[in-house]
């Protein structure tokens, strides 16, 4: 998730689709929540990983 949003921002900055800028920073802080979660070991959603 976090890369699909890394990849979504870059292409929203470069084209300059302020929609994809949004989606992109979105998903890029919810990815980092999410694996900085399972790094720490706390499963969320019955989930320790999401890749």
């Amino acid at each position: 998730m976090a890369i699909l949003g890394l990849i979504l921002l870059l292409v929203g900055v470069v084209f300059g689709i302020p929609i994809l800028t949004t989606v992109g920073v979105i998903l890029l802080v919810a990815g980092g929540i999410l694996m900085l979660l399972g790094a720490v070991g706390r499963p969320l959603g019955g989930r320790s990983h999401y890749y």
